[in-house]
Order: C-alpha cells, then sequence, then structure tokens
C-alpha cells in the first residue's frame, strides 16, 4: 500500500496486512506521518517539555465540575 506523509508529502509504501494499514483503509480520518516527521516532532516535544514551559491542556471531565 502506498501512503503519503501529511508533513512532508513524501510517499512510501507499507505492508497491506499491516496494523497501519488496517487503520488507514477502514478509518480514512486517520493519516499517516512517516518515521522521519514522527521522530523529529517528538524530539522537539521532549525538548520542550524539559524546557518547564510546556503545558498539556486536556478537556475536563464531568467528575471535575463537582
Amino acid at each position: 500500500m502506498r501512503v503519503k506523509c501529511v508533513i512532508c508529502d513524501k510517499i512510501e509504501s507499507i505492508e497491506d496486512e499491516s496494523f497501519i494499514a488496517k487503520r488507514l483503509r477502514n478509518r480514512p480520518i486517520h493519516t499517516y506521518m512517516c518515521h522521519d516527521c514522527s521522530s523529529r516532532i517528538s524530539e522537539k516535544t521532549k525538548a520542550r517539555i524539559d524546557t518547564g514551559n510546556f503545558r498539556l491542556y486536556r478537556a475536563q471531565s464531568e467528575k471535575d465540575d463537582w
């Protein structure tokens, strides 16, 4: 299966029976990101967390409102 990275537009091929290919076929909203872009984003995120200025805003659950 040929896939295209959503960030760098690099076209790669993955196995048709892999988990990623199945997820892309069955749920079109899922997108593919190549290994280079994924590792670059994770490294930069870890660096931002280490600075102490990174805040992760999560949706509040219903229990938090009480």
